[in-house]
Parts: structure tokens; C-alpha cells; sequence
């Protein structure tokens, strides 16, 4: 079962933006123009996490987080909120009325898509709890299995710990050092090129997916997963 998001946006170009930037991940989305139609969905149905525009006409987003803080149902669901509003009291504003976080227009898609990742990893919702996905490859986390499309992807147990490691940090760099202490421990006797050892054999595995080129190699710094 995915992970459903509840967008509620007023303006049809941004709800257009934000299912493009999250379609082909596994999360089934429920878009609403206004805070009325989303309220009417959250009285028969709870997502997992919700992105609230700020600027909404009749009821803002700011006072349907108030509200949804004060239901049992959605008091504790994460809330992501847009608005064009980049001044400090402004995010302060929202934050306090209950949002988790804050992205403030005109925002990337691969930024939305890391920041969704990232609070329903936090939330231990279902997408967080089962499986991790970057594009065509997911990490199905109960049973340590890594599939590409329908294909199962043979993974010895260091190169799962790699890719589980990078694809639950999308686009972030990560130097030999910090792969050594996540992967091996702090206190390691792993040489550092030993991390580069497994990066071949990660790459490996996935060139045989056709999926090999989303690991990148940063000169001077270390190795991310390219962002989508």
C-alpha cells in the first residue's frame, strides 16, 4: 500500500508542479484547489502527509493547519507548507501554527521530492516504514530486497547498506570517511579505498538494470545518488 498525499493548492500550475515532481514514486496523491474540499477529505480519510499552500482564498493554509492540529486524526500527520512568503516571521508564523516544515516558491522538484522522502521517514510512515524508492529501483526494507521495475537485484549485504544509505539521502555528497562510519562503524580499521571497492560492485549490480549512472562520483569530495 502507498503512501497517500493530500496537496491542497489553489493554483492548478503549482498542483501540476507537485504531481510531477512525485509522480512515479509510489504515493497516491489527492489533489484539492481549497481548504473546504480537503477538509471534506480528511473527514472520511487520513493521508500520510499533506502539503498546505499558504495563500488560499476564504480559508488560508495557515488556519486549516491550526484545524487539523487540533483533530486526533490528523494532529500528529506531517505537513509540508508552500508559500511565497520568504521572510523569517513568516516561517516562524507557520511552523507555529503547526507545520513540519517550510518551502517557500518558486521551489524544485527534486527539492519537494527530497523534503516528502524525508518527513515520512521521520513520521515512520508506510512508505518509510516498508519500502524506499528513487525512481525505478526501491528497497524493500522488511524483506532486504532490492528490486529495479519487477527485477530483483542481487546485493551483497555491504552494497545494500550503500544504496540504503544513499538513497534515503538523494543528492547529498557523502566522503569516503563518512560511508567508512556509516557502513563500517566509527571505530573502523577499513581503509578508505575499500569504500570504492564496493562502489564498483554497486555499480555493477546496477548496470546490469540499466540504473548504474544514478550513482555519482563527486571529484575531490566522495559519491551521491543523483537526484530525479
Amino acid at each position: 500500500m502507498s503512501s497517500q498525499i493530500l496537496v491542497v493548492e489553489d493554483e492548478s500550475g503549482i498542483r501540476q508542479l507537485i504531481e510531477d515532481a512525485l509522480d512515479g514514486h509510489g504515493y497516491d496523491m489527492v489533489m484539492c484547489n481549497n481548504a473546504m474540499t480537503a477538509k471534506t477529505h480528511l473527514s472520511t480519510s487520513t493521508p500520510d502527509l499533506a502539503i498546505v499552500d499558504w495563500m488560499m482564498p476564504q480559508i488560508s493554509g495557515i488556519e486549516l493547519v491550526t484545524s487539523m492540529r487540533k483533530s486526533e486524526a490528523t494532529g500528529n500527520l506531517p505537513i509540508i507548507m508552500l508559500t511565497a512568503r520568504s521572510a523569517e516571521d513568516d516561517t516562524i508564523e507557520g511552523l507555529e501554527a503547526g507545520a513540519d516544515d517550510y518551502i517557500t516558491k518558486p521551489f524544485s522538484p527534486r527539492e519537494l521530492l527530497s523534503r516528502v522522502q524525508a518527513a515520512l521517514r521521520r513520521s515512520g510512515g508506510h512508505q518509510a516504514a516498508n519500502t524506499l524508492r528513487h525512481g525505478d529501483i526501491t528497497i524493500h526494507l522488511d524483506a532486504l530486497r532490492v528490486t529495479v521495475g519487477d527485477t530483483t537485484m542481487p546485493l551483497g549485504q555491504t552494497e545494500y547498506k550503500m544504496l540504503h544509505l544513499l538513497m534515503s539521502n538523494p543528492d547529498r555528497v557523502f566522503s569516503r570517511e563518512q560511508l567508512l562510519n556509516n557502513i563500517w562503524g566509527i571505530n573502523n580499521f577499513v581503509e578508505e579505498r575499500t569504500v570504492d571497492v564496493h562502489i564498483l560492485r554497486l555499480r555493477k549490480a546496477l548496470r546490469a538494470q540499466g540504473v548504474h549512472k544514478l550513482i555519482e562520483t563527486v571529484r575531490g569530495a566522495g559519491y551521491r545518488l543523483a537526484a530525479l
